[in-house]
C-alpha cells in the first residue's frame, strides 16, 4: 500500500473491476435503509450491499462481497465512514457521487476495489484512505491552493 495511489475515473459506461456489489462502513442502523434506497434508486435494485462493522475489519474486501444482500444491516459501526464500491459503471459511480453529496448524509471516504486491494483488509484499505484524504486536504490548502492539478 503506498499513499496517493488515487486516480480519477472518468464518467463512461465500462464497468470496474469485481463482482457487482458494495460495502458500506461507519454507518448507524438508521442510515442502512437510506442508504440502501439512495443505491437503488441510483445503480438499480441488483446492487448488494453490506454493512461492515468492528467485526469484519480484519476480513478481506473480495471476502466482505461474496457476503449475502444486507449482511450486517442494523448493526452499529465504529469503523470510518466509507463505501467500498465493485463492478460499477464508471458512469454509475459519477452519478452515485453527485447524489450522495446532495442527500445531505456526512462526507465519507470512497473507495472502488481493484485487482490490488480486493486481498486487502477492510482495516487496511480505510487506514489507506484516511492517509490519502489527509494528503489531498494539506494539497488543498498550501499557498498553491492545489492548482497544478488540471480537473
Amino acid at each position: 500500500m503506498s499513499e496517493g495511489t488515487f486516480s480519477r475515473v472518468d464518467p463512461s459506461g465500462e464497468r470496474m473491476y469485481g463482482p457487482r456489489g458494495v460495502v458500506a462502513c461507519g454507518y448507524p442502523p438508521g442510515e442502512h435503509g437510506p442508504l440502501i434506497g439512495l443505491l437503488a434508486k441510483v445503480c438499480g435494485s441488483d446492487l448488494a450491499v453490506r454493512f461492515a462493522g468492528e467485526g469484519a475489519a480484519e476480513e478481506s474486501l473480495a471476502d466482505l462481497l461474496a457476503l449475502p444482500h444486507r449482511w450486517g444491516e442494523g448493526l452499529e459501526s465504529s469503523l470510518r465512514r466509507a463505501l467500498v464500491l465493485s463492478g460499477l459503471t464508471r458512469k454509475e459511480l459519477h452519478t452515485l457521487m453527485a447524489a450522495y453529496r446532495s442527500s445531505g448524509l456526512p462526507g465519507q471516504l470512497w473507495a472502488v476495489l481493484t485487482p490490488t486491494s480486493e486481498g486487502w483488509a477492510l482495516r487496511d484499505l480505510l487506514a489507506e484512505l484516511a492517509r490519502e484524504s489527509e494528503a489531498v486536504a494539506k494539497r488543498e490548502t498550501s499557498p498553491s491552493g492545489g492548482s497544478d492539478n488540471p480537473g
